[in-house]
């Protein structure tokens, strides 16, 4: 057991940095084209990569749940359209703080549908990192942004993603979870960009896109991001797979601290100091739900 937390951790732990390194390039591109083209290229480079293990080794497998196969790629495709749609609006640090509540809402799903433990003490730790959440939207009375918005919806989404591959990894070879989230990541955004003109503004305004054809510098930023992104997915999905998702959950909390060191070097500011307060909150919530796991 011990052996297998400890190999949940250390991919984990990978797959954040991964993600980070992503997001910087996610955040490059963004300059160059609208965020759902960026999720399309994001996705449809990890389904070559993908497709390249699929022939070099065969699938072992039982399979037998594809609708919750299916789940997965669409919950996650939503949730990483609202995320780099953030990553592209607001600070690295910030998009990443917001993308990482999704341990928290991890931890709660895995409770209610994979019958994990949620004891007092693991309430508490996840009440600080809400609180965290909350400094960090610093909401005007009742009224937030669009990106506030996005931002939980990309955690409350990747977490119904990610609870999800508890189940499917009893069924399926890891690289046709991580596959199936790309599929469905890949033809989602060709089918927005297709129909841009049948899309609405006001709320959904971030769905709505028109193509760009990639310059010659945007092509250096799309493969290291699809690289990066296919390395971090495919380890995040192995961590969920041999440890608890709480425990696997709250390590991913790191992934925040490499958001801000390379955000700033990419120039975003520091966060104010409630922003500040608000990420500690959330990395110190995430730390005792570890703990108490």
């Amino acid at each position: 057991m011990i052996k297998k937390i400890n190999l949940g951790v250390l991919y984990m732990f990978f797959a954040s940095f991964c993600f980070a390194i992503m997001g910087a390039f996610a955040k490059e591109l963004s300059h160059l084209m609208p965020s759902l083209e960026v999720v399309f290229f994001r996705n449809i480079i990890g389904v070559f990569l993908i497709a390249i293990t699929l022939f070099k080794v065969p699938i072992s497998q039982v399979g037998g749940k594809p609708f919750l196969l299916l789940f997965r790629g669409l919950m996650g495709f939503l949730a990483l359209v609202a995320f780099f749609y953030n990553i592209a609006h607001i600070s690295l640090a910030d998009a990443m703080t917001f993308s990482r509540t999704s341990p928290m809402f991890t931890a709660i799903l895995a409770f209610w549908f994979l019958k994990e433990r949620l004891g007092i003490k693991e309430v508490l730790a996840l009440i600080i990192g809400f609180v965290g959440i909350v400094l960090i939207m610093k909401p005007d009375g009742l009224k937030l942004d669009i990106t506030d918005v996005l931002g939980v919806f990309s955690g409350i989404g990747a977490a119904l993603a990610y609870t999800s591959v508890r189940e499917l990894k009893k069924y399926y070879d890891t690289r046709i979870i991580v596959l199936s989230f790309m599929l469905v990541g890949t033809i989602g955004p060709m089918f927005l960009l297709y129909f841009n003109d049948f899309v609405s503004v006001g709320a959904f305004s971030f769905l709505k896109a028109q193509f760009v054809v990639p310059e010659f510098e945007a092509w250096f930023y799309i493969l290291g991001m699809g690289f990066s992104a296919t390395i971090a997915q495919t380890y995040m999905t192995k961590a969920y797979g041999v440890t608890k998702a709480g425990i696997v959950g709250a390590v991913s909390y790191v992934n925040i601290l490499f958001a801000l060191i390379i955000g700033v070097m990419l120039g975003d500011a520091l966060p104010d100091v409630l922003g500040a307060i608000g990420i500690a909150l959330v990395i110190l919530g995430g730390i005792l739900v570890a703990r108490e796991k």
